[in-house]
């Protein structure tokens, strides 16, 4: 999956790193080896290495929240 700015992520239980028990995350900036994102129940900023980031999509723990469904919600 390419990945870009202000894509937005559901959360699912799977998904170990999430120390803020969000139910969301948004990408803040992607560069050609990490991804900067920010959950919605926290102010701090986190950073993943591109493969660990696309390795919670492959899993299914990371859902991306795509324009239509934000439209429909």
């Amino acid at each position: 999956m390419d990945l870009y700015n202000n894509m937005e992520f559901e959360l699912k239980g799977s998904f170990i790193p999430n120390i803020s028990n969000s139910n969301k995350l948004k990408i803040l900036e992607v560069t050609e080896g990490s991804v900067v994102i920010q959950m919605n129940n926290s102010k701090r900023r986190g950073i993943f290495p591109l493969d660990s980031f696309q390795y919670w999509i492959k899993r299914n723990s990371l859902i991306h929240i795509g324009e239509n469904e934000k439209k429909t919600s």
